[in-house]
């Protein structure tokens, strides 16, 4: 008897003389890549132009600051504080919760905190660095949003280290900030990256009902970040104030126990 081939992928075997042999595509389920932040593709083609421009701009804002720091801090202390905030970063993102809303991602940012326990360049630099290894890592579809999401981070942080000079009187370190001041900081800084996502998603995909209802989404399930963190960054400034007369103090932003 000759053999029979049918399409299979298990051969039975019927005797030492006769086969047959069935064949069964096998059916791989593919399992979708995790993003993170902003959903690639919200931005694209030409209008990512915008994106990249304003990702210039907090850069030269970054380099800025940090040239301004070196003027008055060793470059040592400097790079350790910028080494801390990135890898502070990077746990943030990957380890706390985080989850898919609307159009982007609803997760801690801390960005406040790294702010008043690090500087503006350390925490800059931070989170430039940590969203770009999150992404070289483990979310390499994002990395076309990179100029995106870099802006979003940043550019609020630029507009609450502004606001913070304003509202916090010169003779008060920041390990003596009240709570309503922590808060009024981190409302600041997200509702700044609300802002920032609400404009990529209405610049990049329109004015439409299901934008709008995605951006809504996402504005409401961030409130409990803004009541959150403030809460966190106390009990870490609590800590921190205890290092005020200890060796550990000089490795942190200056600011911190001291009167500008």
């Amino acid at each position: 008897m000759k053999n029979i081939s049918v399409e299979c992928a298990v051969s039975y075997k019927l005797s030492s003389f006769d086969q047959i042999t069935i064949n069964t595509p096998l059916k791989i389920k593919k399992t979708k890549e995790i993003t993170m932040h902003i959903e690639p593709g919200i931005v694209s083609g030409a209008k990512m132009a915008l994106a990249i421009a304003t990702a210039a701009g907090v850069g030269t804002l970054t380099v800025k600051s940090v040239f301004e720091s070196l003027k008055s801090e060793p470059w040592v202390g400097f790079a350790f504080r910028a080494l801390l905030a990135m890898t502070l970063v990077f746990t943030f993102f990957e380890i706390l919760p985080h989850y898919p809303v609307g159009i982007s991602e609803v997760h801690f940012i801390f960005a406040t905190l790294l702010f008043l326990l690090l500087g503006l360049a350390p925490a800059a630099i931070g989170l430039s660095l940590g969203l770009l290894g999150q992404g070289l890592l483990f979310a390499p579809s994002d990395l076309p949003m990179y100029f995106v999401n870099v802006t979003t981070l940043l550019a609020p942080l630029f507009a609450v280290s502004l606001i913070a000079r304003r509202f916090i009187p010169e003779g008060r370190a920041f390990v003596d900030l009240k709570y309503v001041d922590v808060l009024r900081l981190s409302a600041m800084y997200q509702g700044g990256v609300i802002a920032w996502v609400a404009f990529w998603a209405l610049y990049g995909q329109g004015f439409t009902v299901s934008t709008l209802n995605l951006v809504g989404t996402f504005a409401v399930s961030y409130l409990v970040v803004i009541i959150v963190e403030p809460f966190v960054d106390l009990g870490l400034l609590a800590i921190a104030k205890k290092l005020r007369s200890t060796s550990f103090a000089g490795l942190l932003n200056q600011r911190l126990f001291t009167a500008a």
